[in-house]
């Protein structure tokens, strides 16, 4: 008869350790990262590479559009567009719409929340559109919706809330 969980022989807590520190080398978590990554204009490359065709229309309110492509770069290991690439992707493209409705005012991400509504397969075409939902003094609210170039399929939508710096009077 084997013997019951409560009975096996518990590790050591120098073995514990050991086990610990081979399970994180395991998942890479102590390699360094390349030298591309450290550059202060890394995220946003990596995002800009993702997009394509990008139009800014004006009237009546703002409106950004543009493509993204599902590469290999951006899958997850379902071959489908990585959930943190939505995002970021959603926060790119609600800050240009953002900008153009308050103009180049300095303003940062406050919230950002997603929902996943279907999966972008790889090599597949996805419109982005951004669009303002509210914009007031301090705040602007925009919507992101991700959809199948060929079907219009509601993939993901966003909500992004941008907040406008207030400027200092001297």
């Amino acid at each position: 008869m084997a013997p019951q969980p409560e009975d096996a022989p518990k590790p050591s807590p120098e073995e514990s350790r050991e086990w610990t520190l081979r399970f994180i080398q395991a998942l890479g978590v102590d390699a360094s990262l390349p030298a591309s990554a450290e550059r202060p204009d890394a995220y946003s490359a990596l995002v800009r590479a993702l997009l394509s065709s990008a139009t800014v229309s004006s009237s009546p309110a703002p409106r950004v559009s543009c493509t993204l492509t599902v590469s290999s770069a951006a899958t997850n290991t379902y071959n489908t567009l990585h959930g943190g690439a939505v995002a970021a992707v959603a926060e790119a493209v609600g800050m240009a719409c953002a900008r153009a409705a308050a103009g180049d005012k300095e303003m940062f991400l406050g919230e950002l929340s997603t929902a996943y509504l279907s999966a972008a397969r790889l090599d597949s075409e996805v419109e982005v559109e951004a669009q303002i939902l509210r914009k007031g003094r301090s705040v602007v609210v925009t919507t992101v919706e991700f959809r199948l170039k060929d079907s219009k399929k509601l993939c993901y939508t966003s909500r992004a809330t941008f907040y406008i710096m207030p400027v200092a009077s001297l």
